[in-house]
């Protein structure tokens, strides 16, 4: 489930009724006009098509070679295992040091890695070599993640961060139709795989240089003491937040379920009918086919004011995305494929943007890091654990079991959060946190 990924954006969301004022004209494009934003926006479309179009030469590269879907699976872990080791560590950093900095740094680290699979393809290197790479990649990502979500904040006005989620969403969706696309032509018809990765390189030194040029507003720091209690304050946050703990929790556990992106080369390869040749290309347009459903109701959203009924909304998109993960399981030509995967992506899609700015409205300026980092764990652990369980399920039982079973596990797990977590399907506004502006 993650077609609009790890933007760690919010969004004031409606105030309480007796507060409320007469509604101001809705401007849709108020984001664009701050110039801090259009300089990271910028850089953010490049930097993600730039993964984009390495995560699917790397899935190609490493199915192509041992046409095992346990070795797919195997992908997932080596990004899971280092998040959820360094996360909390980099959620602290990222509360106490330069975001700005650290977005700049990690993302050169990535055009690093990128140059790093160049030439294990270009040497043709045994895939654990691949793992290892992927584990150096996790490790970046891993304080990526909160310094970039704790970032946005402070280049932005609270007034209109829902707008920005949903561009930041939007920008994300068309690097993610993009990035796969063009990998998947360029595997087809370049005579080897490793030049591919070097549009990776490209794109993420752009976004380091844009963001270099970005001016935020002055933030509040922390202790920079690493203690347990300061690692874990975020953790300790959510949990009272006790809709964005369900929002969470409910995000990872129909993502380790329902996730069956990890199993698209498979599916392009032998399920579709597609021949050697045209494989590679219908990997790209199956990658890409979340995220045009999720550009779409981006574009939607864009225009439309804040939500008014947060809950029910996440919770019935959640259920959509499980039976549009079923239909995929059992499609066995390209464009029922196609169109399954682009409804899970516009429902995904509501989810992100609803739980992100639940996330940053219910959290304060000094633990957005630390919060942003227990949720770029969950949301990286949920994603990869979920491919390496789609993996292991497919290794043994076939890859439409596996996905059919997710999705089916999806509902389950929606019926039990639900119950479970009555704040979540109760919440109608989201209203931020009170805190001071800053002097």
């Amino acid at each position: 489930m993650r077609y609009a990924l790890q933007f760690g954006f919010g969004s004031p969301l409606d105030v309480p009724h007796h507060e409320q004022h007469p509604p101001a004209a809705h401007d849709a494009f108020a984001a664009l006009r701050i110039a801090n934003y259009r300089r990271f926006a910028v850089g953010f479309l490049f930097g993600s098509t730039g993964l984009q179009v390495m995560n699917t030469a790397i899935a190609w590269e490493i199915w192509a070679r041992t046409h095992d879907p346990l070795a797919l699976g195997v992908m997932g872990l080596c990004r899971a295992l280092p998040v959820v080791l360094l996360s909390l560590l980099a959620g602290h950093v990222a509360d106490t040091r330069d975001r700005k900095a650290i977005v700049v740094a990690t993302q050169a680290g990535f055009a690093a890695v990128a140059v790093g699979f160049s030439l294990l393809s270009w040497m043709d290197a045994p895939v654990f070599a691949f793992y290892v790479l992927l584990v150096l990649s996790a490790c970046v990502r891993a304080f990526n993640g909160p310094a970039r979500q704790g970032f946005l904040p402070l280049i932005v006005p609270n007034s209109i961060f829902q707008n920005v989620v949903t561009y930041q969403s939007g920008i994300f969706q068309f690097a993610a139709i993009a990035g796969p696309l063009a990998a998947g032509v360029l595997i087809a018809y370049l005579p080897a795989i490793w030049p591919v990765y070097i549009l990776t390189a490209i794109g993420c030194v752009i976004f380091s240089v844009t963001v270099a040029a970005v001016k935020p507003r002055a933030a509040p720091r922390g202790n920079r003491a690493v203690t347990v209690k300061a690692m874990f304050a975020g953790m300790s946050h959510m949990w009272q937040e006790r809709p964005v703990f369900g929002a969470i929790l409910l995000d990872m556990l129909a993502v380790v379920f329902g996730g069956a992106t990890a199993l698209l080369p498979q599916y392009a390869d032998e399920l579709l009918g597609a021949s050697s040749e045209q494989a590679p290309i219908l990997l790209g347009i199956l990658r890409a086919s979340p995220y045009v459903g999720a550009l779409a109701m981006a574009g939607w959203l864009a225009f439309r004011p804040n939500f008014r009924n947060a809950g029910p909304m996440l919770l019935w998109s959640v259920a959509a995305f499980a039976g549009a993960t079923i239909v995929f399981g059992y499609a066995t030509v390209p464009w029922v494929a196609v169109l399954a995967l682009a409804v899970a992506g516009a429902a995904d899609n509501i989810s992100v943007v609803i739980r992100h700015v639940l996330v940053q409205m219910r959290t304060p300026d000094h633990l957005r890091g630390r919060v942003g980092a227990v949720n770029t764990m969950f949301i990286e652990c949920s994603n990869e654990l979920g491919g390496f369980e789609s993996g292991v399920v497919a290794r043994f039982f076939g890859p439409v079991a596996s996905v059919v079973s997710g999705g089916i596990g999806t509902l389950v797990v929606l019926g039990v959060i639900t119950m479970a977590v009555p704040q979540l399907r109760k919440l109608r506004h989201i209203e931020p946190l009170r805190e001071p502006d800053p002097a």
